[in-house]
């Protein structure tokens, strides 16, 4: 029984990587985030003080969230 439960976990391993091996290979995907780094570089180059604010707000919410002081 242990030996079917490690089978089926191998199996479903080798498809979740098959999976992403498929979407980092697929060209349409890349297109896609390179044009959503280009936008975001343009819109911080149009908005850089609002960009750094949002970065640093960001940051401090994220740091909040993860702090493991109670």
């Amino acid at each position: 029984m242990d030996e079917e439960i490690l089978e089926n976990l191998n199996e479903e391993l080798d498809s979740a990587l098959d999976r992403g091996r498929q979407m980092v290979e697929d060209e349409e995907l890349a297109e896609r985030v390179e044009e959503l780094k280009l936008r975001a570089e343009k819109l911080i180059r149009k908005h850089p003080v609002k960009s750094v604010a949002g970065g640093l707000l960001i940051g401090y919410v994220i740091g909040k969230l993860f702090s493991s002081e109670d």
